[in-house]
């Protein structure tokens, strides 16, 4: 068997058994996403949880063509694992852009021009929320819990046995993105994580505001999350760019 299997991977792709050594592999499903549900309301599919954001984000930047001041979409590596790494949030790759920028503008890179754009950026964390599931509803606090097609979910914190290693976002800047929001007609709803004790999770929004920015979680509910079939509803997709693109344009 070993044999038959090393045979076909050199035959198909050139792959030697001393390549497993620095390869890097995944099993994952191979079928396409569909619709889901008698009126197609869902996308089934595998990796919602981050495609989704990624999608609509750098979909809403695109279109939000008319904004004056300077936008970023940056899709951070290895936040399942704690963001560590050259392309993890934890790494200087953002610190990298911002340099960059500077340059292209003409101007002379300081580290105190840099650390002054972090601290006065206001940022989106673009990542998905837990919906309640029906039929697994004891890790949620359903008076506090996101709900599939009821809009996009504003986290104003994450973290596990409540707050422990979250990102807790402003009073005043969870208000300023609910006005922007509502002004700009998005469908969104407030919700945690999960039950205390029970559910819980993070996101790169931490590393972020450690830096000095102005960060809340803003993403599409998703069901199923991490499983091989994710569920998303259309109509929270749609709020999603909304969302991001009523950012983008206030930016």
């Amino acid at each position: 068997m070993r044999l038959g299997v090393l045979s076909l991977l050199n035959e198909r792709f050139g792959t030697t058994e001393e390549d497993f050594v620095s390869a890097e592999l995944e099993l994952t499903p191979a079928g396409p996403a569909r619709y889901v549900g008698l009126d197609r309301g869902f996308v089934g599919g595998y990796g919602h949880d981050d495609r989704v954001c990624s999608f609509t984000a750098v979909r809403a930047l695109i279109d939000a063509d008319d904004a004056e001041n300077t936008r970023i979409a940056i899709c951070f590596d290895k936040e399942e694992v704690g963001s560590f790494g050259n392309t993890g949030a934890q790494g200087r790759f953002l610190h990298r852009v911002i340099e960059e920028s500077i340059r292209a503008a003409g101007a002379e890179v300081r580290g105190i021009d840099v650390s002054t754009a972090l601290e006065r950026s206001k940022v989106l964390s673009a990542d998905v929320a837990a919906a309640i599931d029906p039929e697994w509803p004891d890790v949620h606090d359903r008076r506090n819990a996101a709900r599939a097609g009821h809009g996009v979910v504003l986290k104003k914190f994450t973290g596990v046995r409540g707050k422990s290693g979250a990102s807790d976002a402003s009073a005043e800047y969870v208000g300023e993105i609910r006005r922007l929001f509502n002004a700009a007609g998005v469908p969104w709803q407030s919700a945690e994580m999960g039950k205390v004790d029970e559910g819980g999770g993070g996101t790169v929004a931490k590393f972020i505001a450690n830096l000095g920015a102005e960060v809340l979680d803003v993403g599409p509910p998703v069901l199923s999350m991490h499983s091989p079939f994710e569920l998303i509803h259309r109509g929270d997709v749609y709020a999603a760019y909304r969302a991001y693109r009523a950012f983008s344009k206030k930016a």
